[in-house]
């Protein structure tokens, strides 16, 4: 397959994922899909480390530690924050009214040229910048 789609996940679509919460059907189907190699799913390692502190910070550090081995189990692309990335995210925080770990998922979705998966109302304010999914939208 020539072009495979890119799905982005961001810290909102997989903690629906993982707390079977509003999309995560949505997260289960792209997930299945990259297993049947249809297409690529990413995720910023910031994004991922958003995730990571809202666990440990809510459900404790066992947890964090279960949910970074799921993580890492799935047919996820986890992407290093390179030099560019922080400077390509570090513009879009500049210019846009959004939390710094959204900008990383804005950034890493522009160079990765993906569809960002969320549900997260910040991101709205990037939407003429990268393709949006949102969750529990019908």
């Amino acid at each position: 397959m020539a072009n495979k789609p890119v799905y982005l996940l961001d810290s909102f679509a997989l903690l629906a994922y993982l707390n079977d919460e509003a999309g995560c059907t949505r997260v289960q189907e792209i997930l299945a899909l990259a297993e049947g190699r249809k297409c690529r799913v990413v995720m910023c390692l910031v994004n991922l480390g958003e995730v990571l502190y809202i666990t440990e910070r809510e459900r404790g550090l066992a947890m964090a530690h279960s949910v970074l081995a799921l993580a890492e189990s799935l047919p996820l692309e986890l992407l290093d924050a390179s030099r560019d990335l922080v400077l390509d995210a570090t513009h879009i925080k500049a210019h846009h009214p959004l939390s710094y770990a959204d900008a990383f998922a804005a950034a890493a979705a522009v160079r990765e040229n993906a569809v960002v998966v969320t549900g997260d109302p910040e991101l709205k304010s990037v939407e003429e910048l990268i393709k949006i999914e949102w969750l529990g939208r019908t």
